[in-house]
């Protein structure tokens, strides 16, 4: 039985794929009116939506396991189980004092739930630019009920 490719260009379809990543971390919101702005953590839930201008020979717009390994490997080496803090947090040299198998990842922005998503869109980019796709959209889940979305 033989099948046709069905691809981008004889098509109006647009078609994404969504990788989804599960990550521990801890923050806190620099001058947040409330609770927030101490110490915490989250079990986030990132979901990268990739688009390529057309699908691959197998008729994909990327193997799900490419997005796991270098976007989920960027984010298992530098986030999970981390502490995300901005550079101008007061509390960082103190932090930094903590005995732990990870440094502090240190930002130049507030680490708010959107500042995230939106440095994990560009730096998803970055990590796939060689792979023929653009990430299109970030979702970042902080919480079961509260999430971000971050597109193009």
């Amino acid at each position: 039985m033989t099948s046709k490719l069905v691809t981008h260009s004889t098509t109006n379809y647009v078609t994404e794929c969504v990788r989804i990543i599960k990550f521990d971390a801890g923050h806190r919101v620099v001058n947040h009116e409330s609770k927030c702005r101490t110490l915490h953590g989250h079990e986030y839930r990132a979901e990268i939506f990739a688009r390529a201008a057309r699908l691959d020979d197998l008729g994909r717009v990327i193997d799900f396991g490419v997005i796991k390994s270098k976007v989920g490997g960027w984010i298992d080496e530098n986030w999970d189980h981390n502490m995300l803090l901005w550079s101008q947090d007061p509390n960082l040299p103190l932090i930094n004092q903590c005995e732990g198998a990870k440094k502090p990842y240190v930002t130049e922005f507030n680490t708010t739930a959107e500042n995230l998503a939106a440095f994990l869109l560009q730096k998803a980019n970055e990590l796939l630019a060689g792979d023929g796709v653009t990430v299109t959209k970030i979702k970042l889940w902080e919480t079961q009920n509260c999430y971000v979305e971050v597109s193009l």
